[in-house]
């Protein structure tokens, strides 16, 4: 699937008779569009005939993730690439001022593993909040019509995410606020912002809240990468690197797979403008211990797993109800977890060792 993984995703919406023709010829404005979720989004947005432009500073994104098999790019990057960094308002409003997008999907922000969270809060609070807010003011400026923002489960209060086996959550469980990480407040006041311009100036909103995601394209980097990823890395290049994994392994996320993600997107200008948060997620639990294992095991090597309690592990468990999503935008899991590991593993094979990428960045 990995090779044709936009392929799968609008074969599924085709079979179910979405009228994708929507997309055809609209100017769409992707903000972090060079990145991991934004780069599959913005093959799909292209294959189903839009006028796809990207603003990206290329910190986790790279131009490579927009590259097709045969070596061109999914967009003219002379005419549809721009480089800026959104913590400038004139960045943000230059951007739509010069792409006049029917709608901006906004994806950029600043996120990294657990360990790059904790240690840079206030700077990554900060940049978060500028990147939101100028993106919002320059849609509004600009008389941007349709906006879409993605948050994430990591807004959820801290109190509801303390161990493993609780019942997924719901939207509804937001309020009281305590997220626990000043990235998961950073992301909830974008969701806030978000709805306070469709309230107010009569701007059609979307809102998808995220589980963890994972799948190929994702950062393998030993600075910067998220755990499938951290640890998938290590496997591939055992015994090079030690299969070490973060805290006690007891605690557990709700991983939901790349493709899933951009299918729930498609779907949302579709069905889900103005319906409020909308999370997705898969409503199952998966201990760092159980995907320390599965990845072992697609490896196929003898591999020592080793536990460091020092260090942060974050919450202590949560998923996802995707009731919601069920209900407005007829979304479900499709990738179990077990297929997502081994395509992100392949994937992550052929970069480590047939392209022998950075992984110091």
């Amino acid at each position: 699937m990995t090779n044709d993984l936009i392929g799968v995703v609008l074969g599924i919406q085709i079979e179910e008779g979405l009228d994708l023709s929507w997309y055809k010829d609209k100017r769409i404005l992707v903000t972090g569009g060079a990145g991991f979720i934004g780069s599959w989004l913005v093959e799909a947005l292209v294959r189903l005939g839009a006028r796809v432009y990207v603003v990206d500073n290329l910190w986790r994104g790279t131009l490579d993730n927009l590259k097709k098999t045969d070596g061109t790019y999914w967009i003219d990057l002379d005419k549809q690439f721009v480089l800026g960094d959104l913590r400038e308002y004139h960045a943000a409003l230059s951007a739509c001022l010069q792409t006049s997008p029917d709608m901006v999907i906004h994806l950029a922000d600043i996120v990294a593993g657990i360990d790059f969270v904790f240690a840079n809060e206030p700077f990554l609070f900060r940049a978060n909040m500028l990147i939101n807010t100028n993106v919002f003011s320059a849609v509004r400026e600009a008389g941007v019509t349709n906006l879409v923002y993605l948050g994430t489960a990591c807004s959820f209060p801290k109190q509801l995410q303390k161990a493993p086996g609780g019942t997924p959550l719901v939207e509804e469980q937001t309020y009281p606020a305590e997220p626990e990480s000043a990235y998961g407040w950073s992301k909830l006041m974008g969701e806030y912002e978000a709805e306070l311009l469709g309230k107010n100036f009569g701007i059609k909103v979307g809102i998808l809240r995220l589980h963890n995601v994972y799948g190929p394209r994702s950062i393998l980097s030993r600075k910067r990468s998220q755990v499938i990823p951290s640890l998938i890395r290590k496997a591939v290049r055992y015994p090079k690197e030690d299969f070490i994994v973060w805290g006690s392994g007891r605690q557990a996320r709700d991983f939901v797979f790349v493709g899933d993600v951009v299918d729930a997107l498609l779907r949302l200008p579709l069905k889900g403008m103005n319906q409020g948060v909308i999370q997705i997620g898969t409503a199952h639990e998966t201990t760092i211990a159980e995907l320390a294992r599965e990845i072992v095991n697609v490896s196929g090597k003898q591999i020592p797993i080793t536990f460091d309690e020092t260090k942060p592990e974050g919450d202590g468990g949560r998923s996802g109800n995707y009731g919601k999503a069920r209900r407005i935008l007829n979304w479900r899991v499709f990738t179990p977890i077990e297929d997502g590991i081994r395509q992100t593993y392949e994937w992550a094979y052929d970069q480590i060792v047939n392209n022998n990428i950075d992984l110091e960045k």
